[in-house]
């Protein structure tokens, strides 16, 4: 049987060509990396998560929950992975982003059927069966050949933010308290709440912190479904408590009230030593 060429060994790719190589299709992986990285990749490893360690819901009740679990039922490595490096965080998905990006990087390395060629794909293959996974930060010649069969720019857009990670030892834990939303799952983020003037002066804040620069490679546009906090804050004072900064469901035991606002933190890391900001995505200097 002829191989399949999969080129882009991202989340995607990484997943493209274990697919196909446990149904017994051959597969020539071609990936750049370590040789070169793009401007948004710091690990030499497949399937590196840039922003956030969440995929999301868990649940089988809404569309990313049961997309994951038809995922599992079709052994799916990403989902192969999840299981293996899954941190705590209540009813979401979320991993230890190193320990996920090795794990899924040996499982396709190791695996007979895939050949993983180290270097960068200067244009389309002419021969064969062709996977493009190359992500939107493509350039050079491939990225030309790829807006010429869509006929014009505006078809790979990268909209980049930074997501914030925090030292757990850093946190007044006299302060916070443990809850999942709605008491849904284990109680697995530490919950830092505010009151309606901290909020307040915390949103001017935010609504008048200096940007860093767009860099050539990104869009200055925003990507919707995942919006740095200060473009949000932007669109109105109430804009994060509606968001991420949301307090429905999470009563303070101290007071047994819902706060006026809510800065969730979930676990980053297997040991629980890191965190990160819930929907704090951000493009801040």
């Amino acid at each position: 049987m002829n191989a399949v060429t999969v080129v882009g060994a991202g989340l995607a790719g990484s997943e493209a060509a274990y697919q196909l190589a446990i149904r017994g299709i051959p597969v020539r992986l071609i990936e750049m990396k370590p040789k070169k990285m793009t401007p948004a990749h710091v690990s030499p490893y497949f399937a590196e998560l840039v922003c956030s360690n969440s995929l999301r819901s868990g649940s089988r009740t809404n569309a990313v929950g049961l997309l994951k679990y038809e995922l599992a039922l079709m052994k799916s490595v990403v989902m192969e992975a999840v299981g293996q490096t899954r941190v705590a965080a209540g009813g979401a998905v979320a991993v230890d982003r190193q320990r996920f990006s090795d794990f899924i990087t040996h499982a396709v390395r190791s695996h007979p059927l895939i050949t993983v060629v180290c270097e960068q794909a200067a244009t389309i293959p002419a021969e064969g069966r062709v996977i493009i996974a190359t992500g939107p930060l493509t350039d050079g010649a491939l990225y030309e050949q790829i807006r010429d069969f869509f006929g014009g720019n505006g078809y790979l857009s990268f909209f980049d933010a930074s997501a914030p990670l925090i030292d757990v030892h850093s946190v007044d834990m006299e302060k916070t308290y443990f809850a999942s939303r709605y008491d849904k799952g284990d109680a697995d983020y530490i919950n830092c709440p505010l009151e309606k003037d901290e909020y307040l002066a915390f949103w001017r804040s935010l609504c008048s912190a200096e940007e860093a620069p767009v860099h050539e490679f990104e869009d200055a546009r925003v990507f919707e479904g995942c919006m740095p906090v200060e473009v949000m804050a932007r669109r109105g004072h109430d804009t994060l408590c509606f968001g991420p900064l949301k307090p429905r469901g999470l009563k303070d035991p101290k007071t047994g009230k819902e706060p006026y606002a809510v800065v969730q933190l979930r676990r980053d890391n297997a040991d629980g030593s890191i965190y990160n900001l819930v929907g704090f995505q951000t493009h801040l200097r």
